[in-house]
């Protein structure tokens, strides 16, 4: 059976696509230049008429924005959150419908078609039916209310300004379309670097590479084509793939209740992939951060407990050569592609008892076999109800109960309570594993004991639980868990991270919510420092001793501080990127001479650098280090200090449109932080002046021994309308660590959420 595809248009047909296409794009510019509106302005557009409520509701706002909902029924609060993440993100959350349900070329032309094939095979609302039938009574209906009221903003309130640009119509929502964002939001970060490594498997050195790759338990997420980086783009921006999150005992606070805080990891584009509400109705008391389109807190604080959570960078797939299957075992489905300002594409999607066959999707290499992926994800797992209950749970007990359906993405959850106790659990759902393949990442389908731990799925009931540990302290940064986990993964960020957020929780007997803010905004990475000293050594033992003294003499002593105006990260780096290339073999370089992306991870820098150097003879290894020390010294002579090079910038996710894309940059500054400070601004070798797209994007602090001791913020604004002050307002205050506080009492959120909006029944 062979996959059928499509004949791309000729050259002349792509010119006239592009060109209509920029043609529609510039009929919409104008909705995209709105002008300065104000606070009071975006709030009187929300939609308050015909409403489908039982009873008056209020929302007050504060001045950036923020929503906090008080409703006399559950019903009722759903209803009004759907209405405001509607008006709020209404088309980022159709841009998310977009991307999860395999559209993105309804509003790119045929440039998507490849991704949106791969999309479809991956299929995010495989298994929606399924979890909508299980739904409980409870959670049935807060999402019915929460698509009401979604929808609602959908055809009554005000078009986005993107709306005319990408062509986006009033669609409404479905359970299916939530339910699939929330599988887009629990991406396997797996696939990731399984994508890429592919691409080496079959060719000399793959097996050492994979070898490599599983010793440091970091793999690589070099995309590759265009194409293949938008889907990259895609799934690693949308997935929970990062994040730090400590919590402290109430014995160990300054303030006499425990104490958590999180920072979520994504990519760092406006509108934030974030929005903050507050809510209060029989059933439900709490503030936090919430997915746009998605009707719970995430992350968050209620009376009784507060929660974060960091990608547990579990394995939650696995894929299998699935040549040996009978040809009755694949099922093939003909879908689709409607492309913008183009004819529609017609693509093949298979699937096996094992899983879609994702070695179909052209921006997978092309393997020997078909190959099958099979993921949690398309199991009927139910993450909504467990983050409702969770959130009315009252004790760190009660909370990891909530949690023993929880699927995707695999979370390493930290709660504390009002009691003053911590806990530390995994919420996932995996295979029961004994072990990973050796030499290759690819399953034999047709093995039986490959396939045998699916039969056994182990959930958060039965995965380890931690609570009120002697330390008095938590820590959780996507490091690898402990052996009791038994087999959980292997691509896991270096424990850099987390033994620095450690290092940092042990500074003080006894910490204030001030001191987990500046943990948040930390900028050393101990790891650096060492691999910045070992390396100091061998040149030193070079003879005549190390070239460059002025050069290399702001890395000695150096304490691995990224701090922007710090001269010894642009040394290290410069350095790193020159010597790195010379210590692969040839075939693990891309065309350009460069390494690829699996030996530019920190895992492979820290792991391999030293002992990839020391395994060169002499006379080579001397020569590797001065012509490295040579050429970076050239190199980043122009350049003073780290954020000289390390930038940051804001910009809205259509900066990438051609021709107007720079219309949607909000500014750019220097940076501090790298790919494994606490203050994640990821990057790769440097070689020059580069921009971070992707870590510490939102901030969560929340003090138990007050209800009002909750703070937030967000890079960006909590508003997705280009032209509202609360757009990108919060910019200057998460550069400055000023959170906002976000209060539970009635009195507090009275003052500091003046603004009133009243929603009346309108049936």
């Amino acid at each position: 059976m062979t996959i059928s595809t499509m004949k791309r248009p000729a050259a002349a047909g792509r010119r006239l696509a592009l060109g209509l296409l920029m043609l529609a794009m510039l009929q919409g510019c104008a909705a995209l230049f709105p002008g300065t509106t104000t606070l009071d302005r975006r709030i009187a557009a929300l939609p308050k008429e015909g409403l489908a409520l039982d009873a008056p509701v209020t929302i007050r706002w504060n001045d950036n924005l923020i929503p906090w909902i008080e409703a006399s029924t559950d019903r009722d609060m759903f209803f009004a959150l759907g209405l405001v993440h509607g008006h709020l993100r209404g088309a980022q959350i159709a841009l998310l419908r977009l991307v999860a349900r395999g559209r993105l070329s309804e509003v790119a032309g045929p440039f998507a078609a490849d991704v949106d094939h791969a999309l479809r095979i991956l299929d995010f609302g495989r298994a929606a039916p399924e979890i909508e039938r299980r739904f409980p009574p409870e959670t049935r209906d807060a999402v019915d209310a929460f698509l009401t009221g979604l929808n609602h903003s959908v055809r009554h309130g005000p078009r986005p300004p993107e709306a005319g640009l990408l062509g986006l119509s009033r669609e409404p929502y479905t359970v299916g379309d939530l339910l699939a964002i929330g599988r887009l939001a629990g991406t396997d970060i797996t696939w990731l670097n399984w994508f890429s490594l592919l691409a080496e498997r079959g060719q000399p050195g793959f097996a050492e590479l994979w070898q490599r790759t599983m010793r440091a338990g970091s793999g690589t997420t070099d995309p590759g084509s265009r194409q293949a980086a938008l889907l990259h783009d895609v799934l690693g921006g949308t997935g929970r793939a990062g994040s730090n999150s400590v919590a402290v005992a109430a014995r160990r606070s300054a303030t006499g209740g425990a104490l958590l805080a999180n920072d979520p990891h994504l990519s760092m584009n406006l509108p934030n992939l974030w929005l903050v509400a507050g809510m209060r109705s029989p059933s439900y008391h709490a503030v936090g951060f919430m997915v746009p389109g998605l009707p719970f807190l995430a992350v968050g604080r209620s009376p009784d407990v507060a929660w974060g959570g960091t990608n547990l960078r579990a394995a939650s797939s696995d894929l299998f050569d699935v040549s040996r299957l009978p040809p009755g075992d694949f099922r093939t489905e003909r879908v689709t592609i409607r492309q913008r300002l183009w004819f529609s594409a017609r693509r093949e999607v298979r699937t096996t008892p094992l899983g879609p066959v994702i070695s179909d999707a052209a921006l997978v290499p092309r393997q020997p076999g078909p190959l099958a992926l099979r993921w949690i994800g398309h199991e009927p797992t139910d993450e909504i109800s467990a983050l409702l209950r969770g959130s009315r749970a009252h004790t760190v007990a009660e909370f990891r109960d909530a949690f023993r359906n929880f699927g995707v993405s695999a979370q390493n959850m930290l709660v504390v309570d009002r009691a003053g106790s911590i806990a530390q659990f995994y919420a996932a759902t995996l295979p029961d594993r004994r072990g990973f393949p050796p030499g290759d990442p690819v399953l034999d389908g047709s093995d039986p004991a490959a396939t045998a731990p699916w039969g056994r799925l182990r959930d958060a009931g039965e995965l380890p639980f931690i609570r009120n540990p002697p330390e008095g302290v938590l820590a959780s940064a996507n490091d690898r868990p402990g052996q009791e986990a038994g087999v959980v993964g292997y691509f896991f960020s270096d424990g850099d991270r987390v033994n620095r957020l450690r290092e940092l929780l042990a500074e003080h007997p006894r910490l204030s919510p001030a001191d987990l803010m500046r943990i948040q905004s930390d900028t050393r990475s101990p790891k650096a420092a060492t691999l910045a000293a070992t390396l100091l050594a061998r040149l030193d033992a070079l003879p005549g001793g190390a070239p460059q003294p002025a050069f290399l003499a702001p890395l000695r002593g150096w304490d691995g501080d990224y701090a922007a105006a710090a001269r010894a990260p642009v040394v290290f780096e410069f350095l790193l990127a020159k010597l790195v290339p010379q210590l692969l073999p040839e075939q693990r370089r891309a065309n350009g001479g460069e390494p690829r992306g699996a030996e530019t991870g920190w895992n492979f820098l820290t792991t391999f650098t030293i002992a990839d150097l020391d395994a060169l003879p002499p006379e080579r290894r001397d020569a590797v280090l001065r012509d490295a020390v040579t050429t970076a010294a050239r190199d980043a002579a122009p350049f003073a200090a780290w954020g000289d090079v390390h930038q940051l910038r804001a910009a809205n996710w259509l900066v990438n449109l051609p021709v107007i894309g720079s219309r949607f940059v909000v500014g750019t500054w220097p940076a501090g932080g790298s790919r494994e400070t606490p203050m994640k601004t990821s990057h790769g070798l440097v070689s020059g002046v580069h921009q971070t797209s992707f870590g510490s994007m939102a901030r969560h602090v929340s003090d138990m021994a007050d209800p009002d001791a909750n703070w937030f913020t967000l890079f960006g604004g909590q508003d997705g309308w280009p032209g509202s002050p609360a757009y990108a307002d919060q910019l200057d205050l998460w550069r400055a660590g000023r959170p906002v506080r976000v209060p539970l009492r009635p009195e507090a959120v009275a003052t500091a959420f003046p603004r009133v909006t009243t929603l009346a029944p309108g049936r």
